[in-house]
């Protein structure tokens, strides 16, 4: 039995983030959650998440310099990271996925979406052990 994926949620809107966390849970996750950047860098100090969900915009240290230094350390190198954006603008996704995060949201956020993000960027075969 291979443990539950962690999914870290990175979300400064306290609704997004119990909507996250719902949806995420309901898919046999465990998720750990931070309200910003900083917090979400004492979480990557304990248990490394499987995967992660960030807002862009964040208070303190925002989601793009939060992730180049994600990926500036061996550890969380290779960790997928989703952006999460409610500025959708022409040529974002580009941008970001060029900074290095693995997938793109936008927000309002739609539930088939991010369950499908979370699914396919999840290690192969979750869920069928747990």
């Amino acid at each position: 039995m291979g443990h539950k994926p962690r999914v870290l949620i990175v979300e400064d809107n306290a609704r997004n983030r119990k909507l996250f966390r719902l949806i995420v849970d309901s898919m046999g996750c465990e998720s750990l959650l931070a309200n910003d950047g900083e917090e979400g860098l004492r979480q990557l100090e304990g248990a490394l998440p499987d995967l992660i969900l960030m807002d862009i915009q964040l208070p303190g240290i925002d989601g793009l310099t939060l992730l180049q230094q994600l990926r500036e350390q061996p550890r969380t190198r290779t960790v997928p990271v989703v952006a999460v954006t409610s500025f959708a603008m022409p040529g974002d996704r580009e941008r970001l996925l060029g900074a290095g995060f693995t997938d793109y949201l936008s927000k309002p956020i739609d539930t088939e979406e991010l369950q499908a993000v979370i699914a396919r960027l999840l290690p192969p075969g979750h869920g069928r052990d747990a």
